[in-house]
């Protein structure tokens, strides 16, 4: 009954948060619309970056940050400025590396090394490919057209799992629990469970625009996912296993549409 009541309380939240986020998008479309300073500025480009990963196991996996590439399309619609605020809702479609990097220690916090032919630590990492689809609401302070902006963005993002690669440097099936600290090793054999992902990203940086060349900009942001890759029943292994990653990217957009107003600086 607990785990049921867990589930609800749950769901109920992210459908809360969910919809808290999307009225926020459209309220930039909608209530700022009728007092604001009209654009119809349309820019499109590509990004890359580095995310640094790892997933919140219950029952607790100990790890370490796993590295990863991602890099894609984006596209930016800026709709209105409201005072000194610059409104602009952004989409994306990246391909995106993501997954663990288990630190293997035993009691002493001391890597754990087996009894073999080597003397190298236990390693295990799992890297999974993701097709993600964040969508976020902008709001920008500076330049538009010629010099910086500072911008701050969140909104709702979901993923598509494409496929996973392991690197370790033993055998799954051996017995390591009793070397380890952590007796948990479960998600060392399992695959994927649920293959679509979602959750929510936030985040920041700074855009430099030139007139001629375009738009510039490097941020950051975290993504915190509100769904897991494995069952979270009562009867599943784990009750949580989802992502939190933190990401580093450079964008380049260049504009299609552009505002005919020569005020805008």
């Amino acid at each position: 009954m607990n785990s049921i009541v867990g589930r609800m309380k749950k769901t109920l939240m992210v459908r809360v948060l969910l919809t808290a986020l999307f009225t926020f998008h459209f309220s930039l479309l909608t209530s700022f619309a009728q007092v604001g300073e009209y654009r119809n500025d349309l820019a499109i480009g590509g990004s890359v970056g580095y995310s640094m990963s790892s997933i919140a196991f219950v029952p607790k996996v100990p790890q370490g940050q796993l590295g990863g590439l991602t890099f894609g399309f984006t596209t930016r619609y800026t709709c209105e400025k409201y005072f000194s605020s610059i409104c602009a809702i952004v989409g994306e479609v990246n391909y995106s590396q993501i997954g663990w990097k288990e630190h293997i220690w035993d009691k002493n916090d001391m890597p754990v090394v087996m009894q073999s032919d080597t003397t190298q630590a236990l390693a295990y990492s799992r890297k999974m490919s993701y097709i993600q689809v964040p969508f976020l609401a902008r709001l920008g302070w500076g330049r538009e057209r010629s010099g910086f902006q500072a911008f701050f963005q969140v909104g709702p993002q979901i993923g598509f799992f494409l496929n996973e690669k392991t690197e370790t440097n033993f055998d799954k099936n051996t017995k390591t629990q009793n070397y380890r600290a952590s007796y948990v090793v479960a998600q060392d054999t399992m695959a994927v469970e649920n293959t679509f992902d979602y959750g929510i990203v936030v985040g920041g940086g700074l855009e430099f625009s030139n007139r001629h060349l375009g738009h510039f900009i490097i941020e950051g942001r975290y993504y915190y996912g509100l769904g897991n890759i494995y069952g979270a029943t009562k009867r599943d292994y784990f009750a949580r296993s989802n992502f939190g990653n933190i990401v580093v990217k450079c964008t380049y957009l260049f504009d299609i549409i552009r505002t005919k107003n020569s005020k805008i600086k």
